[in-house]
């Protein structure tokens, strides 16, 4: 395959209009056509439905009427705490044309989380389903912007209105409020990994931004008979950028499924469906390989494209991909104030397993810093983003500000470049390699340590089905590797196991970096958004050991002859095979000898 990146990458161009209107642009301007289909839709409970890009703007033009009688206006926002169903896709056209500020929540958050949001972005609306509106009801007092309450699917109490009524007293013809591509479109809160979720305010010309890097993603979508999937929620910018606005910008269907994330029902889907392209999360990802080793002895696969984003692939899965489903992973990176910056093509350029892939057409990428200055080629730092794009003008996939967080939108920028916060470095060829959140990366031994490369290497062993690598602070070394790992099915933990995943890692990698402590555990917290919180895990670890390291010094002046070997660790043994435990529930025996480096 000819590498063809550097002559694309040169001759791409921004042609961003001087009036864009992200509801204008992702269904009006096709809703003449009453043929073309928008949405398949179904839920769990076995409901479906399908929708034309007219049937989708004939509701949302009924919803912007309904919304500006309850007062709403250019730049109010309103809160749309909705999973994947239709109703989602037409309150963002509607909210679009209407001028006014989306803000979408996901259907998962619980009151705190709500009342947190819906307060600082001052929301005006909620928009709510039977699964959403009971975590707002006790707090709505607490949230006093809230002026109205809108119920779909029955979602049913005192003062909420009746999505169904609104639209059928409302007039189907709505002229939409002219926007420029600068005006602000909505509001998306960081998913919180690092600190106090913060909102990106972002403008409509964002999308604009993120084309050229979904379009070559997807290896050149669209193309005759493409169908999209994704289960990322559409709250999110993974489900909302990645997913649900750029095919809705293309004219295309797009799959909607409102349920719990299964392997087995993903299969079905992209089977019954005849999905071509989908946005998967590398933990997708992960648990529909562990299941489904050899798919398609069981399912049609029809995928032409696969998107994944928000942690490493890594290589085990990508060759499973490869040659279990026929597809080349083409992996992506970015951010919500940010988003599809980074990624691969693999039909244009070579996509390198581990690899996060090059800067995508229209983006000035480079690795930077403290001080905002690019390193050389070979040299890790902080991937970072240049407000203005190759071509000179400026880059249009930015967002505009955190809102009401001047400090925090100051903190981001050194200069022009937009900085990540992700640690990696460029090659050569300009392949950039992840190598963990700055936050991410820790010191043990006096060795500089990412974990994407460890977790890597764990899945590749037959009884891992997910693992993360923290720090675990160690009196002698600062730190030692500790890993978390989540076991497939028809594994139990043991010490047995335990020192064979050590032993695969020690002889693969560095000696530096097997997990001189391993912890099996059910699940891995997860944002929302399907990325591992590591900080919950270190923050766990370094709780764990400060009370180990309390305890012992408590026995030690009891009696000093309690000290040392004889101090025996007490805890939830039964799912954590300690490297100095025993199989199973049984007590720990004496600690052994540390291994050596």
């Amino acid at each position: 395959m000819k590498d063809r990146y550097a002559d694309i990458h040169r001759a791409f161009r921004w042609d961003v209009p001087s009036s864009f209107n992200i509801g204008d642009a992702c269904c009006a301007r096709w809703a003449n056509d009453r043929s073309r289909f928008a949405l398949y839709w179904e839920d769990e409970s076995g409901e479906t439905a399908a929708y034309t890009y007219w049937d989708l703007q004939q509701r949302a033009n009924r919803l912007s009427n309904a919304l500006a009688a309850l007062g709403v206006g250019r730049g109010d926002r309103v809160a749309l705490m909705l999973p994947q169903r239709p109703e989602t896709a037409i309150a963002h056209i509607a909210v679009y044309r209407l001028g006014a500020v989306a803000v979408p929540l996901s259907f998962l958050f619980g009151p705190e989380a709500l009342e947190y949001r819906l307060v600082h972005s001052e929301a005006k609306v909620a928009i709510v389903d039977p699964h959403s509106l009971p975590n707002l009801v006790p707090i709505r007092e607490r949230c006093p912007g809230i002026a109205h309450v809108i119920g779909v699917a029955g979602a049913r109490e005192s003062g909420v209105h009746s999505w169904d009524d609104l639209l059928a007293r409302a007039s189907p013809h709505f002229d939409a409020v002219a926007t420029k591509p600068t005006d602000p479109a909505l509001v998306i809160y960081t998913s919180g990994t690092t600190g106090p979720p913060k909102g990106a305010l972002m403008p409509h010309s964002c999308l604009i931004g993120n084309l050229p890097g979904f379009t070559h993603s997807h290896d050149g979508y669209p193309r005759e008979g493409d169908l999209f999937w994704s289960p990322a929620d559409w709250a999110w910018t993974g489900g909302l950028m990645d997913a649900l606005l750029p095919t809705l910008y293309h004219g295309q269907p797009i799959v909607g499924y409102r349920g719990r994330f299964d392997p087995e029902r993903a299969f079905a889907l992209i089977e019954k469906y005849g999905v071509r392209n989908a946005f998967l999360f590398p933990t997708a990802l992960k648990m529909m390989m562990k299941a489904f080793p050899r798919p398609r002895e069981r399912f049609e696969v029809p995928l032409r494209s696969i998107m994944s984003a928000g942690e490493s692939v890594g290589s085990t899965v990508f060759e499973w991909a490869r040659d279990a489903l026929g597809v080349t992973i083409n992996e992506m990176f970015g951010q919500t104030e940010m988003n599809y910056i980074v990624g691969n093509s693999h039909e244009l350029w070579p996509a390198k397993p581990g690899s996060m892939g090059r800067p995508y057409p229209g983006h000035r990428v480079a690795v930077i810093d403290d001080d905002g200055r690019e390193l050389p080629r070979g040299e890790p730092g902080e991937v970072a983003v240049n407000r203005i794009a190759p071509d000179g003008t400026p880059d249009p996939v930015f967002f505009i500000e955190y809102a009401g967080n001047p400090e925090g939108t100051r903190a981001k920028y050194t200069g022009d470049w937009c900085r990540t916060g992700d640690v990696a470095a460029m090659d050569e060829r300009g392949d950039l390699w992840y190598q963990g959140r700055a936050d991410d990366m820790f010191k043990a031994a006096g060795y500089r340590i990412g974990p994407s490369e460890i977790e890597n290497c764990l899945v590749k062993h037959a009884a891992v089905a997910n693992a993360a690598v923290v720090p675990s602070p160690d009196e002698e070394r600062g730190n030692v590797v500790k890993a978390y790992v989540v076991l497939a099915p028809g594994h139990a933990p043991s010490a047995a196991l335990e020192e064979d995943i050590r032993q695969h890692v020690r002889g693969k990698l560095a000696p530096y970096e097997y997990p001189r402590e391993i912890e099996f555990i059910d699940a891995l917290p997860m944002t929302t958004t399907g990325k591992v919180q590591r900080r919950v895990l270190r923050e766990r670890e370094r709780e764990r050991k400060s009370r180990r390291v309390g305890l012992s010094h408590a026995f030690r002046k009891a009696d000093p002859r309690r000290c040392g070997s004889a101090f025996r660790p007490t805890g939830f043994w039964s799912r954590r095979a300690s490297a100095r435990g025993t199989p199973g529930g049984s007590r720990p025996t004496r600690p052994r000898a540390r291994p050596s480096a």
